[in-house]
């Protein structure tokens, strides 16, 4: 019976022992891992570690040992987790983007004692940090470094994990902390034990109907968020094979490759596969651009829940053999669902992607939530666009009288580590307080309206919800990245990144003779460019009401990223950091 999260591989390593659990390039070449090697090396690694001294004679939060690893996704950080868990530590996996400051303040307040990095380059980036953690002991690499040992010395012990220790693991051991990255202060770590993952896997596999044994996925979110961990076990569960892509570059080409069935993604990167299939059709002429525009005013008008007339149903049959068959192949020709969690996504996207029969499975939940409380099915009556899904077996919601969207179930945190004053905060009359304003349509499906703490009200009383504004102006295809302004001010504004490529096309094409310069911070300075987006901001204004729409913009020459500190680790962007870093574009706005 599977209780614990490494009970799931053991199943799987039993039941079909020669059939590829993970896969992953190296040099050059797909390298396969089968079930029953997985379980293999997980062992030997939990035995290795065990010769390190690691005790664990009690199981609780504040006594077992924290393992920390830093690293991209591959087979090796699957391989960690499961031997750690099956040592009774606590996995500390660290997003390899953050700053050292953040390094430190994991490292030092979780008490890590051994650490996996990935490759000399991360060790020397993060070198000078490790060195003021006390508790650090040992260090290990994926890749040989000339100062550090492998992670393949633990394994060549060949001791073997410890029964005794095994059975003493409950469902309701510590397994992992996971500190969010957070859109403000210091990471908080969540503390989620065997049972609020396994639960979760449980309670979602009933959404992956569409997966068979010996199909395939991409992976490529970061293994740090537990939104791709957990759905790692429910593939593993599944007997869906894991293949990893090579980097966030090479995706599409891994896409081809691998010809997956699924992949998990955030809408940010939707977005850019959606920019990139734009940027191509920008070039298309004649019949071809026709055609293609034509099945993208279809995909745009597309709802499951109202299919239309046959007229448009046999016109979106034929722009599926014309147009969208080509996107399918660009994906590698078999992906059926495309699963879309962490931030809003676009319905415009929703529409076009699930027109093209690639359908987008939006879902919702909290690194507190293990994660997933709701999640739009497969099936076209358990799915609506515009809305984050129904709940998964045993998660109960509940809508205080403020909005906010209340959690109840087996995959709530047992807390935050070291903060019980957060949890406390947190966790009211049994029900996780989730931060996120809501809403139920047609009585089962959630919608998400606004984060509660981001809700701001401008100085004449009115309440303003920036996402819902975002993700409107982002359906334009020049603008790039927004966040909208007006806590206490007199009305809205807006930071906007364009669109670049696209704004310079179509500057291009309207103005041949004009000289585009190939300098962002030239290129908004033009008045085409101010008109052309201030059209935009016009367009998508009229759907709000006068006193939330958009004023004023201040254009910006640099996107926001995760290594220049605007975006997250899972592609939010970092709201106080914005605001504190365009300080004087902001007052500029405001100023007389």
């Amino acid at each position: 019976m599977v209780q614990r999260l490494f009970d799931i591989v053991e199943a799987r390593s039993k039941q079909a022992p020669d059939a590829i659990m993970l896969a992953a390039k190296e040099h050059g070449q797909w390298r396969t891992y089968s079930g029953s090697e997985v379980w293999a090396t997980a062992n030997k690694l939990a035995g290795g570690l065990l010769s390190l001294g690691i005790a664990n004679t009690v199981l609780e939060p504040d006594q077992q040992e924290k393992i920390a690893i830093i690293s991209h996704n591959r087979p090796e950080w699957m391989i960690v987790d499961i031997a750690v868990q099956l040592t009774g530590a606590v996995l500390t996996p660290i997003y390899p983007t953050i700053s050292p400051d953040e390094i430190i303040h994991i490292l030092v307040e979780a008490g890590v004692q051994i650490l996996f990095v990935e490759s000399a380059e991360m060790y020397h980036r993060f070198q000078h940090a490790f060195t003021q953690v006390p508790t650090l002991k040992n260090i290990f690499s994926f890749t040989p470094i000339d100062d550090l040992p492998g992670w393949q010395t633990l394994v060549a012990k060949n001791a073997g994990a410890d029964q005794s220790v095994i059975d003493r693991i409950k469902p309701e051991t510590l397994a992992t902390i996971i500190y969010t990255s957070g859109t403000t202060g210091n990471p908080k770590g969540v503390m989620l034990s065997h049972s609020n993952i396994v639960t979760n896997v449980e309670d979602s596999m009933p959404v992956f109907t569409f997966a068979k044994e010996h199909e395939r996925a991409l992976s490529f979110l970061p293994l740090n968020h537990i939104f791709e961990r957990m759905v790692s076990y429910v593939y593993i569960q599944s007997g869906v094979s894991i293949y990893y892509a090579e980097s966030m570059d090479a995706i599409g080409h891994n896409l081809k490759e691998v010809q997956p069935i699924v992949f998990t993604t955030v809408p940010r990167l939707l977005e850019k596969v959606y920019e990139r299939i734009m940027n191509t059709a920008m070039s298309l002429t004649g019949i071809k651009r026709m055609l293609f525009f034509w099945a993208l005013d279809l995909g745009k008008r597309y709802d499951n829940a109202r299919p239309g007339n046959p007229w448009y149903q046999l016109q979106l049959w034929l722009a599926n053999k014309l147009i969208f068959n080509k996107w399918r192949e660009a994906l590698g020709g078999k992906v059926r669902a495309i699963v879309v969690g962490s931030a809003a996504c676009q319905e415009r996207l929703a529409r076009i992607f699930t027109a093209a029969h690639l359908i987008i499975m939006e879902g919702y939940g909290l690194t507190e939530t293990s994660p997933v409380v709701t999640v739009n099915r497969y099936e076209s009556e358990g799915r609506r666009i515009g809305t984050i899904g129904t709940l998964i077996d045993n998660v109960e919601v509940k809508i205080a009288e403020d909005g906010e969207i209340l959690v109840k179930g087996p995959n709530i945190t047992i807390g935050y580590y070291k903060h019980p004053e957060l949890t406390a905060e947190a966790m009211k009359d049994g029900w996780f307080h989730t931060g996120d304003i809501g809403m139920w349509t047609e009585g089962k499906f959630l919608k998400i309206t606004d984060r509660k703490k981001e809700i701001f009200k401008t100085s004449g009383g009115k309440y303003v919800a920036p996402q819902a504004l975002e993700n409107k102006m982002k359906e334009s295809p020049f603008i790039e990245q927004i966040m909208v302004v007006g806590a206490d001010r007199k009305f809205v504004s807006a930071l906007i990144i364009p669109s670049f490529m696209q704004v310079r096309k179509y500057i291009r094409d309207r103005n041949p003779e004009l000289s585009i310069p190939e300098n962002n911070n030239d290129l908004i300075k033009m008045p085409e460019v101010a008109a052309l987006i201030q059209k935009q901001i016009d367009k998508y204004n009229v759907f709000f009401s006068h006193p939330e729409q958009i004023k004023k913009i201040a254009m910006l020459a640099d996107e926001w990223t995760i290594d220049t500190g605007e975006l997250t680790p899972s592609l939010k962007i970092k709201r106080k950091v914005i605001l504190q870093k365009y300080a004087k574009e902001i007052e500029a706005l405001y100023a007389g």
